[in-house]
């Protein structure tokens, strides 16, 4: 699971990245308070606000 912590300035930046690489849309989640405190954005020094992550595998079970 590819997992993108992200401010809202780099939200659309990282869905772009995720869609580009698994080809189907990611889960866009937002941080707890606590954790918006310490998180930073991977692409700028600001706080994370979001995760944009990919749920979806590619392994196939059974």
């Amino acid at each position: 699971m590819k997992v993108i912590k992200v401010c809202k300035e780099h939200i659309d930046l990282a869905i772009d990245i995720m869609v580009d690489e698994h080809e189907i849309a990611p889960e866009i989640n937002t941080l707890s308070e606590e954790e918006k405190l310490s998180t930073t954005c991977e692409y700028c020094k600001n706080n994370a606000i979001y995760v944009v992550a990919n749920t979806y595998s590619d392994t196939i079970c059974g």
